[in-house]
């Protein structure tokens, strides 16, 4: 009886005297309903992918649904930080969505790393807020050049009446004038429209030499093929909104010939070698048709596997200053995060800066048309 006591004894201080993984809690909110589902539901597919461990510790994820609803996105951050007690949060997927996320983030000191681009942040919410997709600065300059190389002298816009759209619409200005394209004709429409033929009409009687559709996923088919049908025969631009199979597979021949910026993963085979996230595009490629098949592939699940890649760079820096599950350690990871520099990603290469929470560049970006219900990739 002594020796079973004394053994049990030995196997308590053998066992205290190893180490105890501490788990890294990450709560995700994600559209994988609502209008945005086409885009949510790649993300959330793509959560069970990521790693399951970090710097030696156990992760563990929180996945919950915001419908692509702000007021149920800031819930969802709430609840993952009061209860789930989160160390970071991923989310979310839309402009507005993610706004109501870095809220909660701001308020509570938790980093969050959207899956959508979002306007410039001032104090806390920058503070505590990263990007995954790519400014839209970037994009819009992007699609500029291309207008200006087609000859294009007039545009007309019709986008999201929402923060996505007003961001765009803001950040075409200054390209446009320095191009010396003028836009003729501003319209808005709600991601939940079922009609947008009003708008259409006056787009048509403008006649600009092309229109930008800004829209996300499946809504912003609406607007071109309205277009068609009243027989506009101008360019018809899109944004990295719409690079998703759904948006194709919806828009059928409404939607040939449409051209937008990307990231460099949807077109991961065709990067040539020395390109610097060709590696980390073909594994996220690589890993998701494994599991949902071939071309299955979405830039918004990428987003995801991107802000893994943050979080996986940073955390190993975290936990020299703090345990899991405390303020410290959020701190310690948000400063991480924002130290980071030259980490090939899927969608670019991020150098983060207290002045910058994107950290992509020119790299994060190629030009695609829609030709044969397919992605071409479009040479300079």
């Amino acid at each position: 009886m002594k020796k079973a006591t004394a053994a049990g004894l030995l196997a308590i201080v053998a066992s205290l005297a190893q180490p105890v993984l501490a788990q890294i809690n990450i709560g995700v909110t994600v559209s994988a309903t609502g209008p945005a589902a086409s885009l949510g539901i790649p993300e959330k597919n793509t959560i069970s992918l990521l790693p399951t461990t970090m710097g030696g510790q156990k992760v563990n994820y929180i996945v919950l649904d915001d419908a692509t609803n702000p007021t149920e996105a800031n819930k969802n951050a709430k609840r993952l930080v009061s209860e789930h007690k989160v160390d970071a949060i991923i989310g979310s997927t839309t402009t507005p969505t993610s706004l109501a996320a870095i809220e909660v983030g701001a308020e509570s000191g938790t980093p969050v790393i959207t899956m959508a681009p979002i306007p410039p942040q001032t104090g806390d919410k920058h503070t505590w807020s990263f990007v995954t997709p790519q400014g839209i600065g970037i994009m819009a300059s992007a699609l500029v050049d291309v207008m200006k190389s087609a000859g294009v002298k007039s545009l007309g816009f019709i986008g999201f009446a929402d923060a996505y759209g007003e961001v765009w619409l803001q950040a075409m200005k200054a390209p446009l004038a320095t191009a010396g394209i003028s836009m003729n004709t501003v319209e808005r429409f709600q991601r939940t429209d079922t009609s947008v033929t009003g708008q259409t009409l006056k787009l048509v009687a403008a006649n600009p030499d092309a229109v930008l559709v800004v829209g996300s996923g499946t809504p912003a088919v609406l607007p071109q093929a309205s277009l068609r049908e009243r027989g506009y025969k101008g360019k018809i631009y899109q944004t990295h909104g719409v690079a998703n199979r759904d948006f194709l597979r919806v828009g059928g021949k409404q939607v040939e010939g449409a051209v937008f910026p990307v990231g460099p993963m949807l077109l991961a085979e065709e990067l040539p070698d020395s390109h610097p996230s060709k590696r980390a595009a073909l594994d996220y490629v690589n890993a998701y048709e494994k599991v949902h098949g071939k071309d299955s592939r979405s830039t918004f699940g990428a987003h995801a596997w991107d802000a893994a890649l943050l979080l996986g760079n940073a955390v190993p820096q975290a936990l020299k200053k703090a345990k899991p599950g405390t303020p410290e350690f959020r701190k310690a990871l948000r400063d991480a995060i924002e130290t980071t520099k030259e980490l090939p990603a899927s969608h670019g290469v991020f150098t983060m800066s207290p002045s910058d929470h994107n950290g992509l560049d020119q790299r994060a970006r190629v030009m695609v048309r829609v030709e044969g219900g397919n992605w071409k990739l479009m040479t300079p």
